[in-house]
């Protein structure tokens, strides 16, 4: 096995006559520290204020780029991560040329942030049903039931699965007080949100 760099391996594979190399999952210090880059001191905004101790562009291009992960996956989390720092237009740069669920995901996420939430809701036309949306579902869940939010519960998860229109509208309805406790379980939600899009973009059936 050789290592192509930190984070990437590639296995050689005879394939006919020729020796080919093929991509293997990035190892958990990999995953780690692109989930370290989502430990902010503070959750991002339901809206576009920016915070502060947040990255910089050029701090998340470099550390995307050490670990040279194939050129995909790389742009999905380079999207992500910009929408978590706070970077919506570069995040909004990125997204629209990707032209696949993945993308659109990320785009809606941005109008919902920007917020434009009809726009929104039209890139959530456009996802469909995500294969996220199960784990989200059930970590969503999860958090939900420690809230007791039971009205919050029953809108973003009607017959138990996720309802990416419902948290839209849910974002909207708590703007004018983002600050109230139904606000916070939100942001809560949205970091549930990222932290499995990061996952999700990293597994190899995703590539």
């Amino acid at each position: 096995m050789a290592t192509a760099g930190d984070g990437e391996q590639t296995l050689p594979r005879r394939l006919g006559n020729a020796l080919v190399f093929l991509y293997v999952a990035p190892v958990p210090k990999t995953i780690e520290q692109l989930r370290s880059l989502l430990a902010t001191p503070e959750l991002p905004d339901l809206g576009p204020r920016a915070r502060a101790g947040t990255k910089t562009v050029a701090e998340i291009d470099s550390t995307l780029a050490s670990l040279q992960l194939p050129a995909a996956t790389r742009e999905l989390l380079r999207s992500l991560l910009l929408l978590w720092h706070d970077h919506l237009d570069a995040s909004h740069t990125l997204s629209q040329g990707i032209e696949n669920a993945d993308g659109s995901f990320l785009h809606a996420i941005m109008h919902r942030r920007e917020p434009d939430y009809w726009n929104s809701k039209y890139w959530w036309r456009r996802v469909g049903k995500h294969p996220s949306f199960a784990e989200i579902s059930r970590r969503g869940g999860e958090l939900l039931d420690s809230s007791g939010d039971e009205a919050l519960r029953r809108q973003l998860l009607p017959r138990g699965e996720w309802d990416a229109f419902a948290f839209v509208d849910a974002c909207e309805a708590a703007a004018e007080a983002p600050a109230s406790a139904r606000g916070r379980w939100l942001r809560e939600l949205q970091r549930v949100e990222a932290e499995v899009l990061l996952d999700y973009f990293l597994r190899d059936d995703a590539r």
